[in-house]
């Protein structure tokens, strides 16, 4: 039996190693739909704060809550990491860090200062939370 090699491959994407700046730009989007999605929820909150002060302590005692806890700790990281990269976007628009070993270094310290920034939220906001 004759065996063509020029037929379809099937790629399993989680096998797949992603270099640094795909990951990067992966995350940039989901950071940015994230973003987006969160903000019909956001302008309620805002919305009830500014309402009247029960109004205000509603919307306090509301974000207390453990799960909208955990989705402010991964708005501030989508957040931070969003503002980041996209400044590094900007800059290699203008052609600041566009070699292949710059590229990659500053793709590797957005994520890097991404985790960062996650890890501080997680220290300073989800704990004192939890623990108290």
């Amino acid at each position: 039996m004759n065996h063509s090699t020029d037929r379809p491959v099937f790629l399993n994407l989680l096998r797949i190693r992603q270099s640094a700046m795909a990951l990067l730009s992966i995350f940039h989007r989901i950071s940015g739909i994230l973003m987006v999605l969160a903000l019909p929820a956001l302008v309620y909150l805002l919305g009830l704060s500014l309402r009247d002060a029960q109004g205000f302590a509603q919307a306090v005692n509301l974000l207390q809550h453990p799960v909208a806890r955990f989705v402010l700790l991964l708005l501030g990281w989508a957040l931070a990491h969003h503002m980041l990269a996209g400044i590094r976007f900007m800059l290699l628009d203008v052609d600041v860090g566009i070699t292949r070993a710059a590229a990659r270094n500053s793709a590797w310290l957005v994520l890097l200062v991404g985790l960062a920034v996650l890890v501080s939220l997680f220290v300073f906001y989800w704990l004192p939370g939890v623990l108290s």
